[in-house]
């Protein structure tokens, strides 16, 4: 077959320039008579030749518009082509176009079911062997696209020689490039319905430029995890139900100029010294904008780059691991930002946002919803929690402003919102998403803790999916936190008058399973840091922020401490600056952080703290004496151990005052805020309190002793002499 048949012109030029939603229907290899047709894009070229796995030479004929063709006869081979160019050199390369779909069939399958638990191994772009021949598969989800081209450095960012086929109904694009490493930067260039090119990163890029560049870039982890002893004793126990006290902590302001693997060293230092047995980070996934602290997410899959290469944040991770160290990293699939060139209008049309922006504009934040409704956004969003679970050994995801998830009508006036198929204000299809998330994160990953920053009553937030909850393991107990913080704000004197404010919590703790947070939202936006938001003077300011943590450490729940308040930093967070290290030179301030280290220390070291937080069993009232500012509780073990804790939220020494116990005997101050080596005044009771048989509080003993002022006593019965 000498003659091959004439290409129509609209067919050539749209194959010539990278429009065709099939490329590989003609270009490539395809059978003809008793042979195969060659083609291939080459524009400007001189000559074009494909030189056949068995050495014969094939050369191809200009057609039109860059377009070139020859005849092979015989059976199809494996070939590359050889183009020459006037005044430049020859390029030998393999054809994209001459091999089958690197994406499977199942892959599409469980992706058009919204069910591919691991999207990450074949959508964005994998460095893989296709056929034998190394290079970079590129997919994409893109639906309304008429056309879609990959551009790159490769390239020279023109994407006419590299256009992808669409393999589905569904939209999804495929592309082979041989020979393609990892480090090429990228991004995709799709044709809109309106007949616009427009460029977008990948949004299953797994690794980007540095911002404020935007590229996506071709990664590869060749990471070894030698965490494996972690991960077997993390499956075997319950987080829920065990000791967890969080560091929360801002990757790019803690020590400014480090990356994830300077970081490693240094913070495990200071987190061993401090006692916590998490961390937790702000959200590591890549963000264009760093003042949105990481919240306003445009590289789901991608830690970001500000810090070195993902496989240098597993590293981090794993060395976190090896000194047993939990992570916990904050998610955010509530809402995204506009970005023209990440995930907004993304083929032209609203795909991840809700097309609704009575649903899928978030009025506050000035970003776009998801759609949850859609099956792949869903699919996009579950699998990007287990990513991140299962590719970076994360031991927990904190999920982000989960209110503004549940209801329609979150910050909008009437008329500016969509109710339910019900009539209703809650979003059902988020419901579902959430309750779906958490129900596969912690089946596929156990030991993992799924975290709800929620603020609102909605109930059932923590109970299982299977009984209508929410299927999250722990809540922030943002009402504890507002009334809490309201109540330390008050001066002591009048402080009797607001004392329902720090008992209050008290009421409900057990309505879910709770976390406490002082966190990073605290201490911005003008609201100061928490030492500054304590009254009286810098030594009562400090004495203050000392009772409160050891009420924080005891109050049933978890406890989570943002950066910079366990040693009191002065001066309000800002992500611009690192903390206020400099004021650990004055003893007062190492004073509080030696205490935080010790309420983390006694608090790890004593089960009755701990392991029945969840349970109205673990707590039990002693005193609540609003004349004195005083309460005083019992927090209980699963296995009967008991500690006493008392705070004396006033400005004076109380004593000597009785407060009833379960035992007489001795009891051991465990631990005392107002001690010297804490930067208190040192009243105590000399270590101890010898309680008597004379009964008190509804109990059968009860002791006489004094309780410091702004302070924190913990009592813990004295093991019997041998």
């Amino acid at each position: 077959m000498e003659t091959l048949p004439p290409l129509d012109e609209a067919l050539t030029a749209e194959l010539a320039t990278g429009r065709h939603p099939r490329p590989h229907d003609w270009l490539g290899q395809h059978p003809a008579g008793d042979g195969h047709v060659i083609r291939a894009v080459r524009p400007l070229a001189e000559t074009v030749t494909a030189i056949r796995a068995d050495g014969s030479r094939i050369a191809l004929a200009h057609a039109s518009a860059g377009l070139w063709q020859g005849f092979a006869p015989g059976a199809g081979q494996s070939y590359r082509l050889e183009t020459t160019y006037r005044d430049g050199p020859t390029w030998t390369a393999d054809d994209p176009y001459r091999f089958v779909p690197s994406v499977g069939e199942i892959d599409l399958y469980l992706w058009g079911e919204g069910r591919h638990e691991q999207l990450w191994h074949w959508l964005g772009a994998h460095v893989k062997e296709h056929e034998g021949v190394a290079g970079t598969s590129f997919s994409v989800w893109a639906p309304h696209a008429r056309a879609v081209r990959i551009v790159g450095d490769f390239n020279h960012w023109s994407g006419e020689q590299h256009a992808l086929r669409r393999l589905d109904d569904n939209g999804v694009w495929e592309l082979f490039v041989p020979a393609l490493d990892p480090g090429t930067t990228y991004k995709f260039e799709l044709l809109t319905a309106r007949g616009e090119w427009v460029k977008r990163a990948d949004p299953m890029a797994r690794y980007t430029e540095r911002p404020p560049a935007t590229a996506s870039v071709v990664g590869h982890s060749q990471y070894a995890w030698r965490d494996a002893t972690w991960l077997a004793q993390r499956a075997a126990h319950d987080a829920h139900n065990g000791a967890m006290s969080i560091y929360e902590l801002h990757l790019g302001s803690w020590r400014p100029g480090l990356g994830y693997r300077e970081l490693a060293d240094q913070l495990i230092e200071y987190v061993h010294e401090l006692g916590f047995t998490h961390v937790e980070f702000l959200p590591v996934a890549e963000h264009p904008f760093g003042g949105s602290w990481g919240y306003q997410v445009t590289g789901y899959y991608a830690p970001t780059s500000r810090f070195g290469h993902p496989d240098d944040f597993r590293y981090l991770v794993d060395r976190l691991h090896q000194a047993s160290i939990g992570v916990i990293v904050d998610w955010v699939p509530a809402h995204f930002p506009k970005d023209e060139w990440a995930l907004a209008n993304f083929d032209g049309e609203p795909l991840y946002e809700h097309s609704d922006p009575r649903i899928g504009e978030h009025p506050d934040w000035g970003t776009l919803v998801f759609n949850f409704g859609d099956s792949q956004v869903r699919n996009f969003l579950v699998a990007n929690a287990l990513y991140w679970l299962e590719e970076f050994h994360i031991d927990g995801l904190r999920v982000d402003a989960v209110a503004s998830m549940l209801y329609l009508d979150y910050s909008r006036e009437p008329g500016q919102w969509v109710p339910n198929i019900h009539g209703g204000r809650e979003n059902l299809e988020a419901i579902s998403f959430l309750q779906e998330v958490n129900a596969t994160a912690y089946r596929r990953n156990p030991g993992v803790v799924m975290i709800a920053e929620e603020s609102t009553s909605w109930p059932g937030v923590t109970k299982p999916t299977e009984s209508g909850g929410l299927g999250f393991g722990l809540k922030w107990n943002m009402g504890w936190m507002h009334d809490s913080l309201q109540y330390m704000h008050e001066d002591p004197m009048w402080r009797s008058h607001h004392h329902n404010d720090i008992t209050f919590s008290f009421l409900y703790a057990f309505s879910e399973s709770f976390l406490l947070p002082i966190s990073h939202d605290e201490v911005v936006h003008g609201k100061g840091s928490l030492l500054s938001k304590m009254p009286g003077d810098q030594w009562q300011k400090l004495a203050n922020v000392r009772a409160y943590l050891a009420f924080m450490w005891a109050h049933p729940g978890k406890q989570l401490l943002f950066m910079g308040s366990e040693f009191g930093q002065p001066s309000e967070w800002s992500e611009q600056r690192g903390l206020d290290w400099w004021i650990l030179d004055q003893p007062a301030h190492q004073g509080l952080a030696r205490l935080v280290g010790q309420l983390n220390r006694v608090y790890r070291e004593n089960a009755a703290l701990w392991s029945v937080d969840n349970e109205a069993t673990g707590f039990e009232w002693v005193a609540n004496d609003p004349e004195h500012n005083i309460v005083a509780f019992l927090r209980r073990g699963r296995e009967g151990e008991t500690m006493a804790c008392l705070v004396n939220f006033g400005g004076n020494p109380v004593g000597p005052y009785r407060v009833g116990l379960p035992t007489a005997g001795r009891w051991d101050e465990v631990l005392n805020t107002d001690a010297l080596e804490f930067g208190g005044s040192g009243v105590g009771n000399f270590g101890g309190v010898d309680a008597g048989d004379t009964p008190w509080h509804g109990r059968p003993a009860s002791v006489e002793l004094t309780l410091p002022p702004l302070a924190a006593v913990w009592l813990r019965l004295a093991p019997a002499s041998v």
